[in-house]
């Protein structure tokens, strides 16, 4: 609203008869007053010299004349006051007393003013409006009054400043419900309990409390909106509920009256109406201690107060069904069930991240191939959009088709970043591929700029394995075949395999090193199964990283129970057979690829082929070839060659000019440890081929 000067100096609506508005300010016992900044000049209409007691043509417009009716010891503070509104360009609202005419009894003045500004933000001038307190304040000393009115308003302010501080950081409806009933909280706007209802499908469902008896929130819980409680009718009716005492309560809701027992103390109560886009949400009940009622700017404190939980809980709740939407369509994407293989128990975790929108590229995986090894993937593509998602779903069913087909994981790997790239999404992804054979442990891991695995071994020690990698995928120049190196491993019965993406252990403000070390903290401490650990790791660290991005989760363990015995494979060789040696070679082949010891298939055909081979030039008689995996400080493969004679080969020296004599040099060259054992008909030459384990 817009204003005007009167002739007099009176303040009246522009638009609007002025005398109207003369007549409404005397009705109700009050003038207006303007102060010209510039000449010092104060102007009261007829109704504010009335105020101050100056007869017509008494004032002259100064302050100092207006300075002569105040008490001199109330004049700082006045003038404090007015100087800050002047410098904020707001307002004052100013009690003080007055004597009118000498031998007058002081009287109270209320004096509210208003600082206008010119276009350039100067103060020019002060208008305002001036009333008679003397009966308002009369019964109660100035002082005491004052204080008791600061305090009050201080109060009601506070009240919504602690709640709007404790929403801030909310996100979730849960969120919110656990700010509003912490005990702090309810310190600080001075109740003894509080109640939040979430309206649901025609029912109010109780989101949250404190200070309120279980068995309370378990009767009333979903009630419908048409019962008669202070809850339901708050929201149906979108108005407060002010119950001021228990006799009040009990003859509008006898249905609580039962339970009013658990709250002796509490004699005032308020349910504010939670609405926003002019829907009822919900609504919030506040209980108070030794209250007999509520004064009506205390009312309209609580009612804001409803409307800024109001505002909170509607952008809860639109967070929760984006977040919903979000890991739904991300759940759905990821496998729906986990093979099962004799001996090996597996656990998966997918966890949205808090960012609005909740949809990442992290995705885990795990199929069973032909051969009974199980290969498990995780991986995380850039970005946190749909377009990270439905890359993420491409590239887990290309690789699960690549690897189907019986490709290695060196293989595998090389083809999906060839994927990602003829894609042309300009995004890139990390992955690791685990194959696992769960009868031996034998392990071969591929790395493309993913963080590494974890090992718990059976005896609870942990380290993080250092596996060398390749890029990540997708970033191979185009045309070109990436190359991706295979590490061995093996998961020993009772041990446990942790693959992850960095949302696990990545903190914006923490060095990664420190996520690393929690993490493997967390694993050395937490549960063998595989469910309870991952539950474990994922709380544990949440704290830390605070869900900031996207995790998903994959635990491989095998089972202790009885060792499995090593498989053996083994084949007689006649001399007179030749193709025997070949058949021979193929079979070692097809038996190291079933024992997941493909990498050593070279150097095993090598080595059995030369210790066969010195066998059937000068034994002369059968030979029997034998292979099986062994323990060796690691794992190994055994390699032994029986014959009939009872001479032991011996090393020669060969030179670059001999054909032959260089069998047992490549065995003590090749092997890592070889040796002869004597046999009641003969002997047995024996090697065994170390398996690289990191």
């Amino acid at each position: 609203m817009s204003y005007s000067f009167e002739p007099n100096g009176g303040l009246g609506p522009r638009g609007r008869p002025q005398a109207a508005a003369r007549v409404a300010l005397a009705v109700n016992g009050m003038g207006s007053f303007t102060w010209d900044l510039a000449s010092g000049e104060m102007r009261y209409d007829r109704g504010g010299l009335a105020v101050m007691g100056f007869r017509p043509g008494e004032f002259d417009g100064r302050l100092s004349t207006l300075g002569e009716r105040m008490l001199p010891v109330e004049l700082p503070a006045i003038e404090e006051q007015v100087e800050r509104a002047l410098r904020e360009r707001s307002g004052f609202s100013l009690y003080f007393r007055i004597r009118r005419h000498q031998g007058d009894a002081l009287r109270w003045t209320h004096t509210q003013g208003h600082v206008v500004c010119d276009p350039g933000g100067r103060p020019v001038r002060v208008i305002g409006i001036i009333r008679d307190a003397t009966q308002e304040l009369r019964a109660v000393d100035q002082t005491e009054q004052l204080r008791i009115a600061r305090n009050e308003r201080r109060r009601q302010a506070d009240i919504v400043g602690h709640v709007s501080d404790a929403l801030v950081p909310t996100l979730t409806v849960e969120d919110v419900a656990e700010a509003l009933t912490t005990t702090r909280l309810l310190e600080q706007i001075g109740a003894s309990s509080i109640v939040l209802g979430l309206v649901d499908n025609g029912r109010m469902g109780l989101a949250g409390a404190n200070g309120v008896a279980d068995d309370l929130i378990r009767d009333f819980h979903l009630s419908r909106l048409n019962e008669p409680l202070p809850l339901t009718d708050a929201a149906r009716t979108r108005e407060a509920v002010f119950l001021t005492d228990r006799t009040d309560f009990v003859e509008r809701y006898p249905a609580v009256e039962p339970y009013l027992t658990k709250f002796p103390r509490a004699a005032a109560a308020a349910f504010l109406p939670l609405i926003a886009h002019d829907t009822p949400i919900g609504a919030v009940g506040l209980t108070y201690e030794g209250r007999a009622g509520f004064p009506q700017d205390e009312r309209t404190v609580l009612t804001a107060l409803g409307k800024v939980i109001a505002q909170s809980l509607q952008r809860a709740l639109l967070y929760d069904q984006e977040h919903e939407l979000a890991a739904g369509l991300q759940t759905a994407m990821l496998p729906g069930h986990l093979p099962d293989a004799p001996g090996l128990t597996l656990a998966t975790r997918y966890r949205p991240t808090r960012a609005r929108g909740g949809i990442g590229g992290d995705w885990y995986d795990a199929l069973t191939l032909p051969d009974g090894r199980i290969a498990a993937v995780i991986g995380d593509v850039q970005g946190h959009d749909v377009t990270a998602a439905a890359i993420m779903g491409q590239l887990r069913v290309a690789l699960r088709a690549y690897a189907a087909e019986g490709h290695p994981p060196t293989t595998v790997m090389a083809r999906t970043s060839v994927f990602l790239t003829e894609l042309a999404t300009d995004r890139f992804a990390t992955c690791l591929i685990a194959l696992l054979d769960p009868r031996t442990g034998m392990t071969s891991i591929v790395r493309a700029g993913h963080p590494e695995p974890l090992l718990r071994r059976p005896d609870g020690s942990s380290v993080w394995l250092d596996i060398p990698g390749g890029l990540p995928l997708g970033l191979a120049a185009q045309g070109a075949q990436p190359v991706y190196p295979a590490s061995e491993a093996v998961l020993e019965p009772g041990s446990t395999l942790v693959l992850c993406t960095d949302g696990l252990i990545e903190a914006r403000a923490e060095d990664i090193d420190e996520g690393r070390s929690r993490l493997l903290r967390a694993l050395r401490a937490g549960p063998e199964q595989p469910d309870d650990l991952a539950d474990r790791l994922l709380h544990s660290m949440a704290a830390y990283t605070g869900g900031e991005d996207d995790v998903a989760l994959l635990i491989l363990r095998r089972s202790r129970g009885r060792p499995v015995p090593a498989p053996q494979w083994e084949t007689d060789i006649a001399p007179q057979d030749p193709d025997a040696l070949r058949a021979a070679r193929l079979a070692l082949r097809a038996a190291l690829s079933s024992w997941s010891m493909e990498a050593l298939s070279d150097t095993a055909e090598l080595l059995a082929c030369e210790l066969v081979t010195n066998a059937l030039l000068y034994t002369g008689g059968a030979t029997t070839l034998t292979a099986r995996p062994v323990q060796n400080g690691g794992r190994a493969l055994r390699l032994t060659v029986s014959d009939t004679s009872p001479a032991s080969p011996r090393r020669r020296a060969a030179t670059g000019l001999h054909t032959s004599g260089r069998g047992l040099m490549l065995v003590e060259e090749l092997a890592d440890a070889w040796g002869i054992e004597p046999r009641g008909n003969g002997k047995t030459v024996w090697c065994e081929i170390p398996v690289a384990v990191p």
